[in-house]
């Protein structure tokens, strides 16, 4: 089973796609960014963010994708246009024919560290041991994509046990 996570944003895309083997262990396949500037117009941010996104589904193709949901802080202007960023990203992923499961941070948290108030640091390192990495992932967006598709893995596999 291939998983591409995606951390959502407008500014920095966080993404990557794992891979688990037959016998549960997981490969890390690849993972990185999508990052547009700053200065540019909304309209063409969200393009790139919809192109680049369409190249890596294509590139990777994988089974299934998993996306953060939108968590809503303080900053309404940031949290309207990370939602842009988001919508182009599920026509992505839709037009891919994907199957799409969305998690919010607190459940990601859960399934990679145990607890779902745990620190950022406490999470990456998680990740870099659940995918035996010799090193956290860098940049911290693309280390979220990962756990987002080991957040996906590991909750789905009672999915797909359940229906073999």
């Amino acid at each position: 089973m291939l998983v591409l996570g995606i951390d959502p944003g407008t500014a920095t895309t966080g993404w990557g796609v794992v891979r688990e083997h037959p016998d549960g262990a997981l490969e890390a396949v690849a993972y990185g960014v999508i990052t547009t500037p700053a200065r540019t117009p909304m309209p063409d941010r969200l393009n790139q963010l919809f192109t680049e996104m369409a190249a890596l589904i294509a590139q990777h193709k994988p089974d299934a994708a998993a996306i953060e949901t939108l968590y809503f802080g303080r900053n309404v202007t940031t949290a309207i246009t990370v939602a842009q960023g988001r919508g182009v990203i599920l026509l992505a992923l839709a037009q891919a024919g994907l199957t799409i499961r969305e998690y919010k941070p607190a459940e990601i948290k859960q399934a990679i560290a145990g607890y779902g108030n745990a620190d950022k640091g406490q999470v990456q390192e998680m990740i870099r041991q659940l995918l035996n990495l010799d090193a956290i992932p860098k940049p911290d967006d693309a280390a979220d994509g990962l756990g987002i598709a080991i957040t996906d893995l590991n909750s789905s596999r009672f999915e797909r046990m359940a229906g073999s």
